[in-house]
């Protein structure tokens, strides 16, 4: 077998797929993979250090991707605002079909290992935004503010978007999540005076 192969990466990651729906994430070793998309144990740990990373081979550069478009928004006066457009006008499925993104969003949840590291992930991707409003004028409180409600916000619709049985579009779907934050966060009011009881003689 060639120890380097064209396309051995997606092959790895078509096969990943394919054992842990077969026989579950945790039933599912390296050397089963790499036997399945017909590369050596050693290619397959040249691409990946652990069989958790597969699912996530695309996060740093979906990452430095989406930083860089928020750093070149040419608005960013409503920061929760640009940090949503940011996330939803990104094309989710060109990382795989929407069937596809739904199966990995489920065995992640599924898996408290796998889920940890998700959790990391979106924590590093929400620090980006929050260094890219900085960077672009934003008060740092505000600016961690906005990029932390703005992804939660985000992956609220996203969840819902690859759940749903319809063709409602992920933009759509985090409008409607953005206006529930008007049913849950009441207008800030200065808080009231209390008036000092009168007393009587």
């Amino acid at each position: 077998m060639p120890r380097w192969e064209e396309g051995s990466e997606t092959r790895m990651k078509q096969a990943a797929m394919e054992l842990f729906d077969e026989q579950g994430f945790e039933a599912t070793t390296a050397v089963q993979i790499a036997e399945r998309a017909r590369v050596t144990t050693r290619t397959f740990f040249r691409y990946f250090p652990d069989k958790e990373e597969i699912l996530f081979a695309d996060a740093d550069h979906l990452n430095e991707a989406l930083v860089g478009e928020l750093l070149r928004t040419p608005d960013v006066t409503q920061p929760i605002q640009a940090v949503i457009r940011t996330l939803t006008g990104y094309d989710w499925e060109a990382l795989g079909s929407r069937e596809t993104l739904y199966r990995r969003s489920r065995m992640i949840a599924a898996n408290p290992r796998l889920l940890e590291r998700d959790l990391i992930k979106q924590h590093q991707m929400a620090d980006g935004f929050r260094r890219a409003l900085c960077e672009r004028g934003i008060d740092p409180d505000i600016a961690e503010l906005a990029a932390s409600t703005g992804s939660q916000i985000f992956r609220t619709a996203y969840r819902k978007w690859l759940e749903g049985q319809d063709d409602t579009d992920l933009t759509t779907i985090t409008e409607t999540v953005l206006a529930l934050l008007t049913t849950i966060v009441p207008t800030a009011r200065s808080p009231r005076r209390r008036t000092p009881a009168t007393r009587h003689p």
